[in-house]
């Protein structure tokens, strides 16, 4: 039976839950989520994670299966899919996969280097450092001990910098020597189909959202993770803000606006990566309607 994995991904607030569904909806398939956000309980209003009723449409996997205190990877996603989707493959032909988590995207698709899983230990240890010292000094660390990465890695990249140190103390070895990129066989076909839209249009369309996550409920649900603050799951745009309005920092109007100022500039860094991959089919949304999309999107599962 021939095995087709749909991968479906573009920026934030473009437009690709409603497609996705109707993807799934037509292949007869459930969806596989590619959000590293959506993935954890609690927050889906901020992460604008599918709906009870889009749940209900469609069979999804990796949507609400994390607590927040939970720790989870590109590589164990990876993991995790490769054995759902040999399930999935025995009674579907066909299975979308969607989201816009570039990382979790170039795991399935291209697989990640096997880098070790980083113990609690040292993780709380590299955090608390992070929140004491800051980034300079992590920084100069990281020039001592790998050279090679502290030329590549992106300097304002927190999170990069303190996962090679991560690495780099619980081995003994620099994050360097477990970067090979090499590209991994699947053992099923795959088509990337990027969703997109004029970026003025596309950026009308963050800030709308952000106002309707305002109107749902978002600053409730902020307030009931607060507690939480600390964790990694909830270093993301919206509850960063607003635990800001919390501690008495920023005015909430400063706060709504930040948030659309930093998803248009995640959705910037998330368009900058999809330019690197030439196996996207790209899809304007803009230009095409919901049929149009997934008559091209069939006709292009069905070639010969």
């Amino acid at each position: 039976m021939p095995q087709n994995l749909l991968v479906l991904l573009g920026p934030t607030g473009v437009g690709k839950t409603e497609l996705s569904l109707q993807l799934a909806e037509h292949f007869k398939c459930p969806i596989i989520n590619a959000d590293s956000r959506q993935i954890y309980q609690d927050i889906s209003i901020g992460t604008a994670a599918p709906t009870a009723e889009e749940l209900a449409r469609v069979k999804h996997y990796f949507v609400h299966t994390l607590r927040l205190d939970e720790y989870y990877s590109a590589a164990e996603y990876e993991k995790d899919v490769l054995a759902l989707l040999s399930e999935l493959f025995q009674v579907h032909e066909t299975v979308v996969l969607s989201g816009g988590s570039m990382m979790y995207i170039d795991a399935v698709t291209k697989g990640i280097d096997d880098i070790p899983t980083v113990d609690e230990e040292t993780r709380n240890l590299m955090r608390e450092r992070y929140e004491k010292e800051g980034l300079e000094p992590l920084l100069a660390e990281l020039k001592l001990l790998d050279p090679q990465y502290y030329e590549l890695v992106d300097k304002r990249n927190h999170k990069r910098v303190v996962h090679a140190l991560e690495i780099c103390y619980m081995t003994g070895k620099t994050y360097t020597s477990f970067r090979t990129n090499t590209l991994k066989e699947r053992p099923f076909r795959m088509m990337k189909f990027g969703l997109m839209r004029e970026r003025e249009h596309l950026f009308a369309r963050i800030n709308a959202r952000v106002d309707k996550m305002m109107q749902e409920g978002l600053m409730e649900e902020v307030k009931r993770v607060y507690p939480l603050r600390h964790l990694n799951s909830l270093n993301t745009v919206g509850y960063k803000e607003l635990f800001k309005v919390l501690d008495g920092e920023w005015e909430l109007p400063m706060a709504v606006e930040r948030i659309k100022k930093n998803t248009r500039v995640y959705a910037k860094k998330q368009m900058t990566w999809y330019k690197h991959d030439a196996d996207i089919h790209w899809l304007d949304a803009d230009k095409m309607n919901t049929q149009e999309m997934l008559k091209t999107i069939e006709d292009e599962v069905f070639v010969a």
